[in-house]
Formats: structure tokens, sequence, C-alpha cells
């Protein structure tokens, strides 16, 4: 392996374009219906919570936007933090992102993979489980080889997940099965339209990831707005259009008390093959979020180990001299990932560190006006479409997502800052080395 970072600009716009699309929709929008639809209380209501989570989404998108585009280097979110705030805060961000946060979120996609695939195929724990570490050495394979390999997976599974959406949604918004709109409330009493907006957020995350990959994205500061935008834009138009879709579809009260009412919605459009199909769309949907995840996880390592801040650094910087890729990042990120799929632990972990995720995130969108005063913007450069107020909406969201984390599980809150700060000895010890 060669330690310089030659990673190649292969990354194209639509890949990119992909990558954000593909890890915001996974299989939250086939199950969330309900739970807003309970919470918000009305139908409209609802939609309107999506709108705003949607609004929040795109201000936050718009302004980490412009730090990628004066920032435009592998590692994302780990890279912005250490260059605005100091080394310290994008270390503790990388440390949980590359040896607890994106190995256990793979490993819950490759597990959610492997039991929705059960319903074509019934299997026990084990064959789940073997199923689960079967996909993911797949696209481990695949983005060793290539990036582009897995770009081209993440391109088709982006276009495969929207198959059924676009079938609801096209059938859905023209169907008269359940009662139309008209103000109607719900018959569940939910925690309110506060709770309803905080649950569309959690379907909004995951766009920042793309910006792991800006070294082999070709033109990253001027592609990585664009997709930015344009990505999370598309998907607000898919949520509310599909959460139309399953209203007019579906009565409200099994909206609600449904597990699954996206299944139900194509059920009752297609007929008793609906289930299969919103099943196999999910299936395609966690393998495309299953292959970003995997791909934009190991760029922080890989970033970690150029700036020497994790152990076996030159391993986990090194380049394959054959394919280009990451190739060891990838392996490390898919063997965590297997550690926590056989222990089970993955749902555990990813809950505990949610909070202290979302203050890096929050951080990193008020980064913005830290780079303001510091990096004077160049003629051409993209910046955050009216500032500062849309900067200040996304940042509004993060303190928001934080204050009602905190009063719903203040221990879970206070254990994942823990889990964060028992990475600062290492850092330390890794400083000291480096002096």
């Amino acid at each position: 392996m060669n330690t310089t970072n030659s990673l190649k600009k292969s990354v194209t716009f639509f890949e990119a374009l992909a990558i954000v699309v593909g890890m915001i929709i996974g299989s939250g929008i086939f199950l969330k219906p309900g739970i807003v639809l309970n919470n918000a209380g009305t139908p409209w209501m609802s939609i309107l919570a999506w709108g705003i989570g949607g609004i929040i989404t795109l201000a936050s998108a718009l302004s980490v936007a412009e730090i990628a585009a004066a920032i435009p280097k592998s590692g994302g979110l780990y890279t912005y933090l250490g260059e605005l705030y100091g080394g310290v805060f994008g270390y503790l961000l990388g440390w949980v992102q590359a040896v607890i946060s994106y190995p256990a979120s793979v490993a819950a996609l490759a597990i959610a993979f492997a039991t929705y695939s059960g319903y074509f195929l019934p299997l026990n724990g084990w064959q789940q489980k073997l199923l689960a570490v079967s996909i993911l050495a797949f696209i481990l394979i695949m983005n060793v080889i290539a990036t582009k390999f897995g770009g081209i997976i993440q391109t088709v599974a982006t276009v495969g997940k929207l198959i059924p959406v676009a079938g609801i949604v096209g059938v859905g918004l023209f169907s008269n099965l359940a009662p139309g709109f008209g103000g109607m409330e719900t018959s569940a009493a939910g925690a309110g339209f506060g709770v309803a907006v905080l649950g569309t957020l959690w379907a909004y995350d995951g766009w920042i990831s793309v910006t792991n990959m800006a070294g082999e994205i070709k033109d990253p500061a001027k592609t990585l707005p664009k997709v930015i935008s344009i990505g999370v834009i598309f998907v607000i138009a898919v949520y509310v259009l599909f959460n139309v879709a399953v209203f007019k579809a579906l009565p409200y009260d099994q909206i609600i008390s449904s597990p699954t009412p996206g299944a139900d919605a194509a059920e009752a459009l297609f007929g008793s093959g609906g289930g299969a199909f919103i099943t196999a769309g999910i299936i395609v949907s966690v393998f495309g979020a299953l292959n970003g995840y995997l791909m934009t996880a190991a760029r922080v390592p890989q970033a970690m180990g150029e700036n020497n801040q994790i152990p076996f650094s030159r391993v986990l910087r090194s380049v394959h001299p054959k394919f280009q890729t990451p190739a060891n990042a990838l392996i490390f990120q898919s063997v965590l990932a297997v550690i926590y799929i056989f222990s089970g632990t993955f749902n555990t972990l990813t809950d505990l560190l949610v909070f202290v995720l979302w203050i890096f995130f929050t951080m990193g969108v008020f980064g913005v006006f830290i780079l303001r005063k510091r990096m004077p913007l160049e003629k051409g450069r993209y910046r955050v479409p009216l500032y500062p107020v849309t900067p200040i909406i996304g940042v509004a969201g993060g303190i928001y997502i934080l204050a009602s984390t905190i009063i719903s599980d203040p221990l879970r809150s206070l254990v994942g800052i823990g889990i964060t700060l028992a990475g600062l000895p290492v850092y330390y010890v890794l400083s000291r080395q480096k002096r």
C-alpha cells in the first residue's frame, strides 16, 4: 500500500447526488407517516411538520455547503470542525464516527436488509446475521475494487428505491380510497406538533455524509453545494407527496395504528401484491443506504490517518496502489460493523450517540459564521443564500433537537457524552507522539 493521499477524482455529479438522496431516503419514508400524523394531530399539520423539517434541513444543508465549497477536503464534518474550531473538536467527532457511529449504522442497515429479506425467504436469527455479513462483504469488495463501482451501485439503488415511492405517489395522489383531508383530526392523542417535526428531522438525516467524499468528487467546490441543495429539495418534495398519497389511500386511524403504513397504502392501491412491492422497495432502499454509509464512512478514518489522529494511522491512510481506493479504511469499518452485527449492540450504540452527533452537526452549521470571519469570500465561490437568516434557521433546528433529546432522555445523552470524551486520552497520546 502506498501512503500518499492519491484518491482518484472518480465520483461524478450524479453519483454524488445519488449519495445525498440515497442516504436520506432509507426505510423511514415507508414507516414514519403514522408516527408523524399521530403527533401532529391532523393530516394538514402532519404535512406542515414534514415541510418545516425539510426547511430546517435545507437551511442546514445550504450553510454547510458554503463550508464544503471553501474547504473541499475529504473527511467532511470531521475536517471542517478541525479547521474551524481546532483539532480536538474534529478529532472527537472523528473518533465517534470512525469507531462507533458509522460502523454501528452500517451494521444496523445490514441487519435491516436481512430482516426485510425474510419477507420473501424466511430466515432464523443466525441466517439473518450471515446474510447481513454477506451483503456487507459484497459491498465492501465493490468499493475496494473501485469507488466507481460504489458510485454505480449507489446510483442504481437510488433509482430503484424511488420506483415504489413513485408508484405510490403517482397512483395515490389521484385515488379517492380514503376520506379527503378536509381538516379531519385523528382519534389518537399524540405528543404534539413539536415532536412531529422532530420525527421528520430524523428522517431527513444523512445528507452531510457526501462531504466525506470531497477529495474524490470532480470539482468539489462547485459540485458539493449543487448536489446537497438539489438532493435535499428533491427529498422534501418526495416526502411531502408520499405522505399526501398515503393520506388519500388509507383512513387516518389505520395509518396511525399500522407499523407499516407504506406497505398498507401499496396494498390498498395495488392489491395483494402491494406489500411485496413495498418490501422489495425497502430492501433496495436499505441496500443503497448501506452502500452509501460504508462508502462515506471509510473516508473519516482515512482522513484521520492522514492527520495521525487515529491508532495505526499509517495503515488507515493508505491508498490501494492498484485500485486507488481507501481499502484499509473500508476493511476497518467493515470489521467493526461485523463485530456489532454479531454482538447485537448496533441499535444501542447509535441511540446513545444521537445527542452527541447533533452537537457536532449544529457546530458545523454555525461554522459558516466562523468561516465568514476567517476566509474572505472569493469571487464566484458558493455562498449560502439569505445569510444570516438561513444558518440561523439551521442552528435553531439543531438546538431544538438537542433540547428535545435532553428532556426526553437525559441519562442517555450524558452516556453519549461520556463515550465521546473517552477518546480524549487517545488524542493526547497521539498528539504527544507527533510532537
